[in-house]
């Protein structure tokens, strides 16, 4: 049987790539060979062209980040990575739950703790009602634990984003030094 995996083997990953086709592929082989499932993973494009910042909330045995961090770094494409373990970076996400409420009091009893997690009503239609919020994943959590399971029909999160606080680690690799 495996043991449940806890949050203290819970890393997220910052990575800057090069925007090219194939380097997800190479990216998520690495952590498969490893045994490593990607619980999330935000792809965007970087502040400056043909680069793409990367964040991948992983799960696994501690021992093995090291030498994730080791393959990362010698793939040709990547430009920078980085696990957070032990840092406090900016993290953000973003949840679009869609729920249903029987009536006018049934709804009114679901968005009442709306305002405490930063949630808002984005629509209301047929006895259904979608809310949108962001804030940090325990957050979203705590937003989703506080709604009846039985009234949500629909969630998407798009994962975990996060940056450094302070000055960048990597703007130097870029070209784009402060």
């Amino acid at each position: 049987m495996i043991a449940p995996h806890s949050r203290a083997d819970s890393h997220t990953f910052s990575l800057v790539t090069r925007d090219k086709p194939g380097v997800l592929v190479r990216i998520a082989l690495v952590f498969s060979r490893r045994g490593f499932n990607i619980e999330s993973l935000a792809v965007s494009p970087g502040r400056v062209d043909g680069f793409a910042r990367m964040t991948i909330v992983s799960r696994g045995a501690g021992e093995t980040v090291e030498q994730i961090n080791k393959q990362l770094a010698k793939l040709i494409d990547v430009v920078f990575v980085t696990d957070h373990a032990g840092e406090q970076p900016i993290e953000a996400e973003i949840a679009v739950i869609k729920v249903r409420s029987s009536g006018e009091a049934e709804k009114v009893a679901l968005l009442a703790p709306m305002e405490r997690y930063r949630a808002r009503v984005v629509e209301e239609s047929e006895g259904r009602v979608v809310i949108i919020a962001d804030g940090t994943s325990a957050e979203l959590d705590a937003l989703i634990a506080s709604l009846p399971a039985e009234t949500i029909e629909e969630l998407i999160r798009t994962g975990k984003i996060v940056m450094d606080r302070g000055a960048s680690h990597f703007a130097h690799l870029l070209g784009r030094a402060d």
